[in-house]
């Protein structure tokens, strides 16, 4: 069966929920090949075997973590070289894409960004894709070489499928342009508690309703009663309410939960963008005119400040 290589995101080996959605995806066009880079590479191959990988190819080098992601591309074109897949596939996140693109460009290859499905077609791996702000979905295939593709967190399950798991070293040669660019410092990101936004299953959001930054913790109590992340319209974000890394839309982040919550929010086509193939979405608004109500699932008409609290008190009180 024809091979699939999986860029593993993860950290001191801890594999990161899109990657093991990207398992799922690639058991669909042929046997998931893993390639995990840089400290705790190998502590990645148990988990990785559990949910479908056939084999883990794995590398070590100061260069990962001291240079921005040329070294990464550098060892994806290796491990591309090494198996010659029918597809690569790498989580849709800002660094992902970046990888993808500039390994299509090494390899001749088309690619295919933020797809949220994946099957086999008679001429390769077809994709689809969200377009027009999610008003449209498109199914797509690359005709020229390798298709590289990079999928948007939660499009598939995580399924346990264990497999061999065979872990390989890997050879990789850096080229000139990994050391161009070098990591000085760092900056921890201070941890909140929650979910990381692109990947929780639940996000609720907040916008220009809110209010005021005083406010927001009516949107996190609401999130944490949930195990929820939480998110921000543009608005909220540009009044400097909310930090700008919450943001959800065009210009922010793209979130595609089982659940999403809108509170306070018009629903522009700028914020629809970033989380209209949410799975099921729940809106709250005063204005019954608001263009949200015509995308959601359940809309309630109301002022927040009284149905946000409603809301999290009825949830303590059943799982309490």
């Amino acid at each position: 069966m024809a091979e699939v290589l999986v860029y593993v995101d993860h950290v001191d080996g801890a594999v990161r929920k899109p990657t093991l959605e990207l398992l799922t995806l690639a058991r669909r066009v042929g046997e998931p090949v893993a390639v995990a880079l840089g400290a705790g590479a190998e502590a990645t191959a148990a988990v990785l075997a559990e949910h479908g990988a056939v084999k883990v190819l794995t590398a070590d080098a100061p260069e990962f973590a001291d240079y921005l992601v040329v070294p990464k591309v550098d060892a994806l074109q290796a491990a591309y070289a090494a198996v010659s897949p029918v597809a690569v596939l790498v989580p849709s996140s800002a660094e992902g894409k970046e990888i993808a693109a500039r390994l299509a460009v090494r390899i001749g290859s088309g690619i295919i960004t933020d797809a949220i499905d994946l099957e086999a077609g008679d001429e390769g791996p077809v994709a689809t894709q969200a377009a027009f702000a999610a008003s449209f979905t498109t199914k797509s295939r690359v005709s020229k070489g390798t298709p590289v593709i990079t999928v948007k967190p939660n499009s598939a399950p995580v399924e346990a499928a264990p497999a061999a798991g065979a872990v390989e070293a890997l050879a990789v040669t850096f080229g000139a342009l990994a050391t161009g660019t070098k990591v000085v410092s760092r900056t921890p990101r201070e941890s909140t508690g929650r979910p990381e936004l692109t990947e929780a299953a639940i996000v609720v959001s907040g916008g220009r309703g809110v209010n005021g930054a005083e406010n927001f913790h009516l949107i996190e109590e609401l999130a944490d009663s949930l195990g929820a992340a939480v998110g921000a319209s543009r608005a909220a974000v540009d009044a400097g309410w909310y930090p700008h890394t919450n943001q959800v839309g065009q210009t922010g982040k793209s979130v595609s939960p089982q659940l999403y919550i809108a509170t306070g929010i018009s629903g522009a086509i700028q914020h629809r963008a970033g989380m209209q193939t949410s799975k099921t979405i729940v809106a709250i608004n005063k204005d019954a005119e608001a263009p949200i109500f015509d995308l959601v699932d359940y809309g309630v008409v109301g002022d927040l400040f009284e149905v946000v609290p409603q809301l999290t008190g009825e949830i303590k009180a059943r799982k309490g």
